[in-house]
């Protein structure tokens, strides 16, 4: 007995993406997370390998790319309902276009009462930390955070760094920095005030971020951590981890546009890993 097809669909998923809206005073920055599930006329692909009405699912990413330059953004209601409709009018095999949109929320860091023009925070994923260990020989207790993810829109350079044969990386003089910081802190006081404690150490962490004109994430990193010793006399020592979440200019020529600096591919993997551990210096004898 044959078998039948009683459903079918296919898509794309996990589509990042970043656009950057840029005005004469201030940047705006949307991170959004976008999936696309096709149905229609599909069944000669999945029951013979005709291939001729398949929509790559390529094109599915493309589609969201340019129409991310055209469209405002001001919801992701609307975007989705502008993604859909380019499969529905354009492709009349297409009987249904489904459009899933996850948006990273961004509030802007804040600098002695006053928005950052470009530097960004999302804290839906962040997450407070202490260890504490307790020995017969002494109490040691590190605080910190996770998952903060941070984003300068400019402000971040990379450029002078070691060539050899297998060098592809360009120089760049200006370009998206976003992290998921991960920090821990050793604290020398045992009754310390913890709650406000961790919210100013976070808040100078995020303020050194934004306020950094960075020549590396390793240089920013450095700063961050300088930052919270030289604040917090009762700090003995911070780790901070900071993986380099690539943001990739998209290439938009294919269909015509010019990508002046606005939308780019936001990966995940693979991505840079910067660690380091600051501490005092030893007080002299």
């Amino acid at each position: 007995m044959p078998a039948v097809l009683l459903q079918h669909s296919y898509g794309k998923s996990r589509i990042r993406l970043t656009k950057v809206t840029r005005r004469a005073e201030r940047d705006d920055v949307r991170e959004l997370t976008i999936e696309i599930a096709l149905e229609g006329g599909f069944e000669p692909s999945y029951t013979s390998g005709d291939n001729r009405l398949v929509i790559p699912t390529d094109t599915m990413k493309n589609v969201a790319f340019a129409l991310a330059k055209e469209h405002s953004l001001e919801s992701i209601e609307s975007f989705g309902i502008a993604i859909a409709a380019v499969f529905l009018d354009q492709h009349p095999h297409v009987s249904s276009a489904v459009v899933r949109i996850e948006e990273q929320p961004l509030e802007r860091i804040q600098i002695e009462g006053r928005e950052h023009p470009h530097a960004f925070a999302g804290r839906n994923a962040e997450r407070r930390t202490a260890t504490v260990s307790q020995s017969r020989g002494g109490l040691c207790i590190e605080s910190g955070l996770d998952e903060l993810f941070l984003l300068k829109s400019t402000g971040s350079a990379f450029c002078g760094f070691l060539t050899d044969r297998f060098t592809t990386l360009k120089d760049a003089p200006d370009r998206i920095l976003a992290t998921m910081l991960k920090a821990q802190w050793l604290s020398l006081s045992r009754d310390a005030e913890w709650n406000a404690l961790h919210e100013r150490i976070r808040r100078t962490l995020v303020e050194t971020f934004a306020t950094h004109e960075s020549r590396s994430v390793q240089q920013t990193l450095y700063a961050m951590g300088e930052a919270v010793l030289d604040q917090f006399p009762n700090v003995a020592r911070i780790t901070l981890n900071m993986p380099n979440k690539h943001r990739i200019l998209a290439d938009l020529k294919p269909f015509g546009l010019e990508n002046s600096n606005e939308i780019f591919v936001a990966t995940d993997e693979p991505y840079g890993t910067i660690t380091a551990t600051l501490s005092r210096e030893p007080a002299p004898a």
